[in-house]
């Protein structure tokens, strides 16, 4: 069962961006970059759309056997959205519509996949680092677009890629998951190591440029009705 918002680290949830900086400072400490995984047999995709102008917030949680990758279990959760658009705060306005899906979940995933960042974050604590401290649950975090940091060229091959570097520190990686198209950027969101990581999205990456898991949570969060 997902935690409740309103005791988040003993606070309450926050209400202003200085807050929100505030709390991911004091909570990315609490990250763990190392492998803590049992057995992997159901990884989870989980995306966020906001239809109906952004006053909603409809998060999609797909889950999908691992590693055959077929569907097992889908769930959608809605809610009015009650924090402003930030950049880099935008856990703060996904999160408890997330949280909300989670809760119907038959049966949790040994991995989520979050349509997002995780430590490749200003403050090392993307949606994806958010979401498995709240849960406990190992995470990763794919972007499908850079935030911070610089990188390298990534060979045009399925499953080359190149460290992410910001202030000095590796804090992902930069992933070609197949020849021809823009790499993703992957980075640790909780439990799980930077190499594992990658490992993971490349093993549920099939033709196309996103993992499947992305790709089934997006087209739930993105249905209407």
């Amino acid at each position: 069962m997902a935690p409740e918002l309103s005791t988040v680290a003993g606070s309450r949830w926050p209400r202003s961006a200085a807050e929100a900086v505030a709390l991911q400072r004091d909570l990315a400490h609490r990250v763990i970059v190392e492998d803590r995984v049992g057995p992997v047999r159901r990884v989870a995709g989980v995306d966020v759309g906001f239809p109906g102008g952004g006053s909603t917030a409809r998060a999609a949680i797909a889950a999908l056997a691992f590693p055959g990758l077929d569907p097992v279990e889908q769930v959608v959760a809605q809610c009015p959205v009650g924090f402003p658009y930030v950049p880099g705060l935008l856990s703060f306005r996904e999160l408890p519509v997330v949280l909300a899906a989670l809760s119907k979940l038959a049966v949790l995933p040994d991995v989520l996949l979050v349509d997002g960042q995780g430590r490749a974050h200003p403050r090392r604590f993307g949606i994806a680092c958010h979401l498995g401290v709240l849960t406990g649950l190992p995470t990763v975090g794919v972007a499908k677009t850079r935030l911070v940091g610089e990188h390298g060229r990534v060979p045009d091959r399925r499953g080359a890629w190149v460290a992410l570097h910001h202030r000095g520190e590796v804090v992902g990686a930069v992933l070609r998951t197949r020849a021809g198209v823009k790499p993703v950027f992957v980075s640790t969101g909780h439990r799980v190591s930077l190499p594992y990581a990658v490992q993971l999205v490349m093993a549920c990456t099939t033709r196309y440029r996103l993992p499947q898991t992305t790709r089934a949570a997006h087209a739930l969060a993105s249905a209407t009705g």
